[in-house]
Order: structure tokens, then sequence, then C-alpha cells
């Protein structure tokens, strides 16, 4: 991927859906259970900083307050053009969900103490803001070195099936 002036990280398409932050560290840290698509509340200069590809999910994840779903810990900087106008980079984020997602997420979180991570930040082909959340399970070390030998035993079985 190049950089665009200024520092900013490119952003990639597929099929039309422009991807701005790929949470990697979650796929290892935990073990996706189920995944659901949201839509994010931002501001204006929120907005332009994501299309721009400036955002950090490493450290985010979402918890319920009053019925409703929010995104914690993710930092979106600010636009440099937004000047006085700017948001605060690690405000908490409403996450748009229909009522039975959202009881389904509460459920897993409170009867089997599930974690909700977000995955990656999108925009889908109407420019609309969206977040992939999983409902997921924390691995232990050994369940991740498990993942790491399993992915390698699998490379290892398709290259020599290949032949090579």
């Amino acid at each position: 991927m190049s950089s665009k002036a200024g520092g900013a990280k490119s952003t990639r398409k597929v099929q039309g859906v422009k991807v701005v932050a790929d949470n990697r560290r979650a796929r290892h840290e935990y073990e996706i259970l189920q995944t659901f698509e949201a839509g994010l509340v931002l501001t204006g200069s929120e907005v332009k900083s994501l299309r721009e590809g400036r955002t950090n999910l490493a450290e985010a994840y979402a918890t319920m307050k009053r019925g409703e779903l929010f995104l914690l810990n993710s930092n979106i900087p600010e636009y440099r053009e937004a000047n006085r106008f700017n948001h605060d980079p690690k405000r908490p984020r409403k996450l748009l969900l229909h009522k039975r997602e959202i009881d389904k997420l509460a459920n897993g979180v409170q009867r089997e103490g599930l974690t909700i991570v977000p995955l990656k930040i999108f925009f889908n082909p109407r420019g609309r803001a969206k977040v992939d959340l999983a409902l997921a399970k924390g691995r232990k070390m050994h369940d991740k070195r498990e993942a790491i030998k399993a992915r390698d035993w699998g490379r290892e079985k398709a290259r020599l099936m290949k032949g090579g």
C-alpha cells in the first residue's frame, strides 16, 4: 500500500467496500464466534479523518450502556483542517444495530462471559461508515500457540501438495 501526502495510510477497496482499519490482533487474541455489521454515529470531522484512513482499533472494544452499544478506546485522530470544530479522538461512539442483534450481543456478554471486539471499520458501497463486530471468546496462551501451529501446518500441507 502506498502512502498519501501527509503520511496518511491508504485504504483498500474490495467490491465497492473501502476498508479503513483492520484489527488483525483481535483474530489472534480471540476466538471469533459470530460477527455483526453495525453503523457508527460520527461527527463530520471523524468521517473526514476516516476517509483519510486514519484510525486505530488495537485496544478498542464495545460495551452496553442503558440498552445501547458503544465503541470504546477506538482512536480516530483529529482531522487537520477542522481546527476548532474537531472531535475528541478517544470519545465513545454509538453503534447502530437492530434490537434483536443488541439483545444477542448482550446475552453473549452477560451469560457466557464473551467480549465484543471490532474487527474492521469500512465504508459500504453507499458511503456509510460501518464496523464489523465480533462476539468473541478470549484465547489462552496455549490456544494461541495451537492456532499458530495449525495455520503453519496448513501452509506446509498446501506447499507440499503444490509440489514445491
